[in-house]
């Protein structure tokens, strides 16, 4: 079975192509959504995030996302040290997810894929563009944040450039979602055709 990695900066827009996957029957694995599952209700992941970030990591046996997002906030060693503990789980739980699917390929969902090292297990890679400042501006209307807090996310990421060096596909999403489906579509029948001929 193949893997099709789509990633894609904060705010460029990759959860929309991953319904558009979903809407054509492929399954998607949104590995932000499930590594949130993963951080409420597996023992040994809230443990150890305990134990890195201390009590207030959960509040009423909840995740306390805001919380850590403050401790990581410009300490790299300490966000470093939660992705040490959250990819691992979060691959074996994927690993786990694929065995499961019947079906031609499969969609890796995942902001940080390359970041996580992740991409080296896709097939390829499909990665939603947008010009940074649209994509502040999308993000600071969804999450009612500040333009600092988005740009603090941004610089824990790639750059479009260089996620654009290391993928098959490229996805523009600057103008109207109309044009966006069109390059989806294209893009969906460039790929069947790749995993035709592999």
């Amino acid at each position: 079975m193949y893997i099709l990695g789509l990633t894609g900066g904060i705010g460029s827009g990759k959860s929309t192509i991953g319904k558009w996957f979903l809407e054509k029957g492929i399954p998607v694995y949104d590995s932000d959504k499930e590594a949130k599952l993963l951080m409420n209700e597996n023992p040994s992941l809230k443990s150890q995030l305990i134990d890195l970030f201390g009590p207030e990591t959960y509040l009423n046996n909840e995740y306390n996302r805001k919380f850590v997002a403050e401790q990581v906030f410009e300490n790299k060693e300490k966000l470093a040290a939660l992705n040490a503990i959250v990819h691992p789980a979060v691959f074996h739980h994927f690993q786990e997810w694929v065995s499961l699917q019947n079906s031609e390929f499969v969609v890796k969902e995942a902001a940080i894929l390359f970041e996580s090292g992740s991409y080296k297990d896709c097939d390829f890679i499909l990665t939603v563009a947008a010009d940074e400042s649209i994509r502040i501006q999308r993000v600071m209307e969804r999450d009612q944040v500040t333009q600092e807090q988005v740009q603090a996310r941004i610089a824990n990421q790639w750059t479009d450039e260089q996620r654009i060096e290391k993928s098959d596909f490229v996805l523009y999403n600057n103008a109207s979602l109309e044009d966006l489906k069109n390059q989806f579509h294209k893009t969906y029948k460039k790929l069947l055709k790749r995993i035709q001929r592999s």
